[in-house]
């Protein structure tokens, strides 16, 4: 079995109005309900998108340092993320197809190491 990361960044996601966002709901619950189901789904959640409530750690210099707001400024961040544990690639290739499909907007999905 493989773990394979399913996620998007947040601006891929695009601007809609609300009520679009609210057909997304039912469509997005389903997969991962359908995920559970099949025994496949490890985690799966969307992040803050509020970058200032985001922090970070880093103890490269020799000495830990804990920072608010994000590590560094970037032009895209990370939007939501699943974790899924399958047989085979084809597995994985039709879950990200699912969840694109269920939220509205594109996946990418990496092998976890």
């Amino acid at each position: 079995m493989t773990q394979y990361a399913i996620y998007f960044m947040q601006q891929w996601v695009g601007d809609h109005p609300a009520e679009w966002y609210e057909t997304r709901v039912e469509p997005s619950t389903a997969v991962v309900n359908d995920m559970r189901a099949a025994g496949v789904l490890v985690f799966a959640g969307g992040l803050v998108e509020e970058m200032d409530q985001a922090f970070s750690a880093d103890g490269t210099s020799g000495e830990m340092l804990v920072t608010d707001g994000p590590y560094t400024e970037v032009t895209e961040y990370l939007g939501g993320i699943t974790i899924i544990e399958v047989e085979t690639i084809e597995e994985a290739r039709e879950w990200a197809a699912r969840i694109a499909e269920g939220c509205g907007w594109p996946q990418e999905v990496r092998v976890v190491k």
